[in-house]
């Protein structure tokens, strides 16, 4: 009996330790006054939008998911349609890229907090701009 206990036990406590890999964690934030230079070479930039980002949240896993909660304004005081490529990350590698595909509904005026995410990358991301921001 003992004998098929043990190598139970094993295999639980491996499927807990690898399951535990995917919990997010708050990354340390820097500055917004740090100045980052990284080239842009093909020029690649938010579109244009009236989303102003308030404040952001950078999130990530021993797997490599980056996340971010980010709460943004509509500027204008029409209704629009905030859509992944109205937001950019700058990540450690100098990459730019877009969160995955989503939608969300903004009032005019209006303020509202999203969780998005990056997809995986071994480097972090350094910090997060809509066209609002160049």
């Amino acid at each position: 009996m003992i004998k098929v206990l043990i190598p139970l036990l094993a295999i639980f406590s491996f499927a807990s330790l690898a399951s535990g890999t995917e919990a997010l964690t708050v990354d340390r934030s820097l500055s917004n006054q740090l100045h980052l230079s990284f080239p842009n070479d093909r020029d690649i930039k938010p579109k244009e939008s009236d989303f102003k980002i308030i404040n952001y949240v950078l999130m990530s896993n021993e797997r490599g998911e980056r996340w971010s909660v980010i709460t943004l304004t509509n500027t204008s005081s029409g209704n629009r349609m905030l859509e992944q490529h109205h937001l950019m990350a700058l990540f450690a590698d100098g990459k730019r890229r877009s969160p995955l595909e989503y939608k969300l509904h903004f009032e005019g005026n209006e303020t509202q907090s999203i969780t998005v995410s990056f997809g995986e990358s071994k480097f972090p991301i350094l910090s997060l701009y809509s066209s609002q921001d160049l």
